[in-house]
This record gives structure tokens, sequence and C-alpha cells, in this order.
């Protein structure tokens, strides 16, 4: 079955190939020539037939299921559909042969099932066996042309428009290099916040807490000690919130879903978590699933006003994408604190955080984290 379906597939690939060979045939004999004067003139700025070609051949490098450099520009992808179309002609040729010899042994085999000449010739034990065996061997070098029409196609998109190797390594040590900066200001930026919550929270409620006991025990005063212990059982609480700031101890026995279900408890507004997941994901993916979540949850709490947080977590291939939706009154600027803090965060492992947060709102925050 499954073999069927790839012989289908290529089918389908070879007449779809042909038939944009055809479309994209009649585009270049429009369209090189003016993009020839326009070049042999100065011109720079992109037209329309430009950012046409352009699309024409990552459409095309689509069907093929090969990556694109983002830096092609128009003229590489008019000489690469100018060296595809006589590829995708000739694969509509193979393919319009192949259904010639279809459509031929069909008609052979109706009229000698019913006992009729077929081109004057009735059926013998010489004729057929001839015929078999030149339609096996014509079979074989119709599939072996269709199959060679599919590789060298796709080794052409690959020579032509994948990116250079060279340079998609100096785009990955670039983007290595700005990842490990923004982890460096994330560590640093999470220290402070951390320092600032025990000095201005926790450390001064208990220097009043110390104060009221002391208080306490001078006069014997009973409310005191009751205010102390209300005091006491607050300061817990802030301990336990800066704790698992720092990292959810939850996490690495009870797994993402159930420690999440801890910031729904903890948020001030209802929070409704899906967690799909088949398998259990790296933990360092399921810590940037937390903290995207814990973060975004605080912020849509305190500053968007919502009323109600929505979180989707499902496994996509070799993603875990998490995805948090409010109600809130939008407007989040992704290079503020907080969102930049989770951006460089998530690129720490090479995954990416989109944001979309229109006036009025919702704000919907997605982060794709990559997990194979």
């Amino acid at each position: 079955m499954e073999r069927a379906a790839d012989a289908l597939r290529l089918l389908w690939e070879i007449a779809l190939g042909a038939l944009t060979a055809v479309a994209e045939l009649v585009f270049l004999i429009v369209a090189a020539p003016v993009h020839a004067l326009r070049k042999a003139g100065g011109a720079t700025s992109p037209t329309a037939l430009d950012r046409a070609a352009l699309w024409l051949a990552r459409t095309e490098a689509r069907r093929l299921r090969v990556p694109v450099d983002e830096l092609a520009d128009a003229g590489r992808a008019m000489a690469y559909l100018a060296a595809r179309v006589p590829l995708g002609l000739l694969g509509g040729l193979v393919l319009s042969l192949l259904e010639l010899g279809i459509a031929t042994g069909t008609r052979a085999s109706w009229a000698w099932m019913h006992n009729e000449p077929y081109d004057g010739m009735m059926p013998t034990v010489p004729l057929l066996l001839y015929l078999g065996l030149i339609g096996i061997v014509l079979l074989f070098l119709d599939i072996s042309g269709l199959v060679g029409v599919r590789v060298v196609e796709r080794r052409l998109a690959r020579r032509m428009l994948a990116p250079d190797p060279t340079a998609a390594l100096i785009r990955r040590i670039e983007q290595l290099a700005e990842t490990r900066a923004g982890i460096v200001a994330a560590v640093d930026a999470e220290r402070r916040r951390i320092e600032r919550d025990l000095h201005d929270g926790l450390q001064q409620r208990l220097v009043a807490l110390s104060m009221l006991i002391g208080r306490a025990r001078r006069g014997g005063k009973t409310e005191l000690m009751v205010q102390a212990h209300e005091d006491a059982q607050r300061a817990l609480a802030e301990l336990r919130e800066v704790a698992w700031r720092v990292y959810p101890s939850g996490l690495d026995t009870l797994g993402l879903a159930e420690a999440l279900a801890g910031v729904a408890e903890r948020s001030s507004v209802p929070v409704h978590i899906r967690c799909d997941l088949a398998v259990r994901p790296p933990m360092a993916v399921e810590t940037a699933a937390y903290f995207v979540v814990s973060e975004t949850v605080t912020n849509a709490a305190k500053h968007a006003a919502a009323t109600g947080v929505s979180v989707e977590i499902r496994q996509d291939g070799t993603m875990v994408v998490v995805r948090i939706e409010d109600d809130g009154c939008g407007g989040a600027v992704p290079t503020g604190g907080g969102l930049s803090g989770l951006a460089r965060r998530v690129a720490a492992i090479d995954g990416r955080l989109l944001v979309d947060s229109p006036a009025g709102g919702p704000t919907v925050i997605t982060a794709e984290l990559p997990c194979g």
C-alpha cells in the first residue's frame, strides 16, 4: 500500500511539474526580457515580475521538498525556472508515453478478449510473448525516466535555490552568538528580579515579623502574636513563590501538566490548561514551556486585565507547541522586558516565540520548542 501511494505521488508530482513548466515558460518569455533590460539599466528595486519569479521558484521548491535560501534574488529564481522548464516538459513527455502505452495495451486487450483483431492482428502465443517483453522493457524505461526526472529536479533545486552551506554555517554561528548573549542577559535579569523580590518583599516582611514577636514578648499581647503568625504565613507564601520562580521543584517529579496545574491554582484569573503530549519531552523543553506559561499568565493578570486564560500544549512533529491566549486588552510589546526575556529563554533551545497582540485583544503567544 505504501509503495502504491509513493507511485501515485510520483505520477502526481511529474504531472504537476509538467503543467507548471508550461506556465513558467510563458512567464519567462514575458519576464526575462524585462528583467534583463532593467538590470542593464541599473535598476535595483524589485518589480511585480521579480516577486512573481521568486514565488514560482519557492513554490517549485516546496513541491520538491527542498529548502530555499531566504536571500535568493529574482535573478537566481529566473535562472532556476529557465533550467527547470525543460525538465518539467521532459517529465510531461515521459508521462504521456506511459499513458499512451497503458491506453494501447488496454485497447488491444479489450479487442482480443472479444475475439476481434487489433490493428489487423489476432493474438498468438509468439505475438503475446513479443508484445509482453517489449511492454515490460518500455514500462521499465518509462518508470526510470519518471524517477530520473524527479531526482534531477531535486538536485537542480538544491543547487540553485538551497542555502549555501558556508553561508548557512556563518548565519548559524551568528545566531548562536546572539543566543548566548541573550541567555547571559536573561540569567542576569532573573537574578536581579529574585534579589529584588527577596529584598523588597520577603526581607522587609521578616524584619517586621521579628519586631512584632519582640513587642509581643515584652508586652505579652496576644493580638500581636496573632498578627505575627499571619505575617509568618504570608512570608512563607512569598518565599514559596520566589522558590517556584527560580525553579519549580514539582516539575521533576510531577511533570509539566501537574506543574502547570499549580500555576493555574495560584493565578488570580481562571486558567484552562490542555496538555496533549503522548510522551514526556526533554527537561529543557519542559522547563522552557513552564516558564513561558507561568510568565504569560502572570502578565495577563497584571497588565492585560484578562478575565480568563487558555493554555494548549501539543506535539507537532518534532516540536512542542505551547499556545497561550487571554481575553485581555492586548497591546503586548514583543520587545518588552518580560516577553523579550521569554524569547531569549526559548531561543536558547533553538525555539521561537510568536506574539500576536492587537489593541483590544485577544493576545495569543505561541512558543515552538524543538524536542527531537
